[in-house]
């Protein structure tokens, strides 16, 4: 499964990645062989020289292999609870869309 990271109006940032990447590990790692790549969108809806309550956003778009993508978004007041957020909306999601297509 490859990760693929896009940010918005922000710099990258390392420590950042590596939180996704556990994150995604951590709650959809059981479904990586089915995934070909997620893509990762962080951004900062007020840009990033205003703050604000709920302006970090983290959208994750899923690749399950030969099916549509998947697309879970969160706003929150950080990126990690977002990233935290999004990856659980998305193992919800894929839970049930892979557990509908071992049903078929």
């Amino acid at each position: 499964m490859h990760i693929q990271f896009n940010y918005g109006n922000l710099d990258s940032s390392d420590a950042l990645e590596t939180h996704i990447r556990s994150e995604i590990d951590s709650t959809i790692g059981r479904f990586a062989d089915r995934i070909s790549r997620i893509e990762v969108h962080i951004s900062d809806i007020n840009g990033h020289r205003k703050s604000g309550p709920a302006d970090k956003r983290c959208m994750l778009e899923a690749r399950p292999n030969g099916m549509d993508p998947i697309v879970v978004e969160s706003t929150t007041d950080d990126y990690n609870s977002a990233v935290s957020d999004a990856a659980g909306k998305l193992r919800r999601a894929l839970t049930t869309r892979l557990e509908k297509a071992e049903v078929r």
